[in-house]
């Protein structure tokens, strides 16, 4: 980082499911990673934009999210974020470090990676060009927030010049999609023949989540330009 001005920290191990099942390794990458980060900022005095997780909340009491919102993790992956995020606000306090925490909600577009925690939309269309079934895990009754990458770029380049730092920014659209209507929506796009197939419920997934974006509309200016329906035409061709 010599002679660096603004570090965007991204990096992470992003799996709920790995963090429970490996959380030693988890926390070496999620939280020391970003402490060495930081570290590694003061010493140049550079701002951090830290990607933080609406993981930190665990299942929220009222929805949508307000950053005030009570902090519990139901994994080790939303702690490490949690203790991630409390860290960048200790830095901007302690050693007046510029840092701005962002706390994406569930992003998605072009070039998503693959493999076997891909994210929900990826593993869906995954499934939906192989013929089926689209596994949905739970009922599929579950909502989230659907955040595209181009919007989050958005609040990445505010974040990286706003006075407003020292403090964390839900990161999301405000509106949210059940899982088993996002499963319809690539079944019918790619093939409406497959099938969508109930699996057991993920341990560790919460039931609801979404994101109340005020904060970031007024304080960053942040407002997020891409619906659902036009993402996720652009992400498939």
């Amino acid at each position: 980082m010599d002679g660096v001005d603004l570090v965007f920290h991204q990096a992470a191990i992003v799996s709920i499911a790995r963090s429970i099942e490996d959380p030693t390794t988890s926390n070496a990458v999620n939280a020391n990673g970003t402490l060495a980060v930081l570290e590694a900022a003061r010493r140049e005095d550079a701002r951090v934009v830290f990607a933080s997780s609406a993981a930190v909340y665990g299942a929220p009491d009222a929805l949508p999210v307000t950053e005030t919102e009570s902090k519990d993790p139901a994994s080790p992956y939303g702690l490490e974020k949690l203790t991630s995020d409390h860290y960048c606000r200790l830095y901007a306090d302690l050693y007046d470090l510029p840092t701005v925490t962002l706390r994406y909600f569930n992003i998605y577009g072009p070039r998503q990676s693959g493999g076997d925690y891909a994210g929900v939309i990826k593993a869906f269309t995954e499934q939906a060009r192989d013929g089926g079934p689209l596994t949905v895990h739970g009922d599929g009754e579950q909502t989230r927030d659907f955040v595209n990458v181009a919007d989050v770029v958005q609040a990445n380049c505010l974040a990286a010049t706003t006075d407003a730092t020292g403090e964390a920014f839900n990161v999301g659209t405000g509106s949210r999609t059940s899982v088993r209507r996002l499963a319809e929506i690539l079944r019918d796009e790619i093939d409406p023949a497959a099938e969508i197939a109930h699996v057991d419920a993920r341990e560790g997934d919460i039931r609801h989540s979404g994101a109340d974006i005020t904060k970031a509309r007024e304080r960053l200016g942040f407002e997020p330009t891409v619906s659902l329906a036009d993402g996720l035409h652009d992400y498939l061709n």
